[in-house]
């Protein structure tokens, strides 16, 4: 008789323990064990948190054992049981880890393989090959494509939370009631007794700071007391929010049309508009050429002049929103949308700010281009519309767009097509936690026709719907690719755009994340042949082309994977996207948002159509009235918060991968983070608005929130 010694593993997690019966059935390759009964009802056993341990009698020689079932049976009521793990000592004294981690709910069963991770290619033994395949069939059958909207990335095939399979679920669904928490945030601020005042405008600038007597931080109170100046203007596109789409500018648009005379008071280096946009690579050539044989000192410097003086043009192009309906729920209050372009400069101080917005996409005398010599409030509203334009993009396309679905679509993809033996399901699990969860809540409360979103902000009652819409036309893999993103704006170069510290900062993260991978990646693919023989990897980059993507044509979603290094950047580019870019445009809301000027949700008054007709007052009735910013005041400060128990960048509490070679880059991980957090720690010292966003021990795994 040989005994094999059980023990089992229960989570932490409220309400993960069980007084159900629980079977286990040992699988070797040569025999199966009898079902044998762990658990006795009312007993001890498998409580929240407990380790319990077993022995299981085995009358013949099971050999290696390659494979573990475990049952569950309701003995009283119905209850969910939350395995972390088994482990399995075998008569020889060898240990097996079976890494679980999965909820049983009901009368249902788990098969679990053993921690070591396999590419299909690499299982040889039936069981284990019908195994896998059996995992796949019942995961389509669970995770089933669902478009949302006409022309969004496909989700998940469910309506509400609860339901999702219990395994993607919020441990607890209070956490995530958007509607308890963004009322709870009110309340926290002190501004429920605002929240109903709809239609009742702010009397004054400073009255929004009635608002703010609850909670403050370093950084909300200097956006407060700089949001008009231009510097601070100029600086959000850089660390601010939405920090994506600044880009430099070599040639004017046609419908922005401005002239050297318009902005020449804002230039500072003594060049034309002209010059200051690009560098003229024929005249310096000209210039060498005419000179190349007699250069002076004079001469070399004059050229040096023309080379690194020009090219300070920046541009940011609002026309997403062009022809984007505004929010109509409200039969009250008129909201108005505008498709601004703002033409940024950076001056002799290395300062980025505005030298000419222009609130419409057609220019023409409806259409004034205005001017930081305009008068005050002329500038001041044109500058707001601007803050405004942009908060919508960023809720919208950069945020709930290009990180939220785009993760879904990815986690999707991947239950879908990888078992969990697989070694790219291990690496991505922790990276789509919650993912699938939160997403669901949004559109279940969030996003839906009558949600929270048509409350206080300009695109709810369908604009936001048409925005994602018309981003999904532009979206391409390529932009999801950190460096390539940068370079695409020409934003790349450091001595030309210093202090882009979401850039420079992400630049490392990104590096470190793409060597993780890269070291855990190379552990099983020892070559690019590895990768296209994976045909479970090729069926789920497929299935993320074909069906998340909805196998559009331009967005350059590959089709297939065929070498180590397509895969590296890849993989690379989900775990970026689901903490890094995440956590770089969403825990900073609270910090640039909540100042209701700096970022309004809506405008109650139409973009202004001529100068000088801007005033105070026309100000006023122009930004959010009491009860809109209250509601947008609660979700911004709701969007900033961390979960409970978070798991940030480089955490890895459930060891779903056993090999000490894929530990240990997980460490090497986890000190190259702590590294570049340290560095960033010391440098935010002596900033009066640090830059912590893409500090590794601030980016969640995942996108929870």
């Amino acid at each position: 008789m040989n005994s094999y010694t059980v023990t089992v593993a229960t989570g932490h997690q409220w309400f993960a323990g069980t007084d159900d019966y629980i079977y286990i059935t040992l699988v070797g390759t040569e025999q199966c064990s009898d079902k044998t009964l762990l658990d006795k009802p009312l007993y001890d056993d498998f409580e929240r948190g407990a380790v319990d341990s077993y022995e299981v009698k085995v009358g013949q020689d099971l050999g290696q054992l390659v494979l573990v079932k475990i049952e569950k049976q309701k003995y009283w009521m119905q209850d969910s049981w939350y395995c972390r793990y088994v482990t399995v000592k075998t008569p020889s004294g060898e240990h097996v880890e079976f890494p679980c981690y999965r909820w049983l709910v009901d009368d249902k069963n788990v098969v679990l393989r053993d921690g070591k991770a396999r590419l299909p290619q690499d299982d040889e033994n039936i069981l284990v090959k019908q195994q896998r395949q059996k995992e796949l069939e019942i995961r389509r059958m669970t995770y089933r494509w669902k478009e949302w909207q006409p022309g969004f990335p496909m989700s998940i095939d469910a309506n509400r939370h609860k339901d999702l399979p219990r395994d993607i679920q919020f441990d607890s669904e209070k956490e995530v009631n958007f509607v308890l928490n963004y009322t709870k945030a009110i309340e926290n601020l002190c501004v429920n007794k605002f929240m109903n005042m709809f239609q009742s405008s702010w009397n004054d600038l400073a009255d929004f700071e009635s608002i703010f007597l609850r909670i403050k931080n370093t950084n909300i109170e200097y956006v407060m007391q700089h949001w008009k100046e231009d510097s601070m203007f100029g600086y959000q596109f850089l660390n601010g929010c939405n920090p994506v789409l600044i880009e430099k500018c070599f040639k004017l648009p046609d419908k922005l049309p401005v002239t050297h005379e318009m902005v020449s008071s804002s230039l500072d280096r003594n060049l034309t508009l002209e010059q200051e946009l690009e560098v003229d690579f024929v005249m310096l050539f000209l210039f060498i050429y005419c000179y190349g044989f007699t250069l002076t000192r004079i001469n070399i410097k004059t050229c040096l002049f023309f080379w690194f003086q020009a090219g300070n043009i920046f541009i940011c192009d609002y026309e997403l929103l062009e022809g984007v309906s505004a929010n109509c729920t409200d039969l009250c209050t008129q909201q108005y949308l505008a498709a601004p372009i703002c033409l940024l400069y950076k001056n002799t101080q290395n300062k980025i700010v505005p030298i000419a917005i222009q609130l419409s996409q057609t220019p023409g005398k409806d259409a004034p281009i205005f001017l930081p010599s305009d008068a005050h409030y002329d500038w001041l509203l044109a500058k707001i519309w601007v803050r405004s334009s942009d908060f919508q993009i960023h809720q919208t396309v950069t945020h709930l767009l290009r990180t939220h679905l785009i993760s879904e679509m990815f986690a999707i993809a991947m239950f879908r097509q990888l078992p969990a033996v697989h070694p790219v399901f291990k690496l991505l699990l922790p990276h789509v936690r919650f993912t699938i969860a939160i997403n669901t809540k949004a559109r279940e409360e969030l996003i839906c026709e009558g949600g929270i979103f048509d409350k206080a902000n300009g695109t709810g009652g369908g604009g936001h719907v048409q925005l994602v819409q018309k981003a999904m036309k532009t979206l391409t893999f390529r932009s999801l690719c950190f460096p390539d993103m940068i370079r695409m704006r020409c934003m790349d170069n450091n001595e030309e755009m210093p202090k882009y510290f979401y850039r420079d900062d992400g630049y490392r993260v990104w590096e470190a994340t793409k060597s993780f991978v890269s070291d855990v990646m190379c552990i099983y693919y020892s070559n690019d042949e590895r990768v296209q023989g994976d045909g479970e990897i090729q069926a789920f980059v497929k299935d993320v082309r074909n069906f998340g993507m909805q196998d559009s044509d331009h967005c350059g979603f590959p089709k297939c994977l065929n070498s180590r290094e397509e895969l590296i950047e890849y993989l690379t580019v989900i775990v970026f996207t689901a903490s890094a870019q995440h956590a770089a445009v969403n825990f900073g809301q609270y910090d640039w948002c909540s100042w209701i000027p700096n970022a309004p949700a809506t405008m109650r008054k139409p973009p202004p159509n001529q100068k000088g007709l801007a005033t105070l007052s026309l100000i006023m009735e122009s930004l959010p009235d009491r009860g809109r910013s209250s509601w947008h005041l609660g979700a911004v400060w709701a969007l900033s918060q961390y979960q409970e128990n978070e798991l940030f960048l480089g955490m890895y509490p459930d060891e779903h991968f056993t090999e000490g070679r894929v530990k240990a880059a997980m460490e090497k991980f986890r000190k190259e983070l702590a590294g570049i957090s340290e560095s960033i720690k010391i440098r935010d010292e002596k900033k009066r608005m640090p830059y912590c966003y893409l500090r590794p021990d601030k980016i969640p795994n995942s996108v929870t929130v």
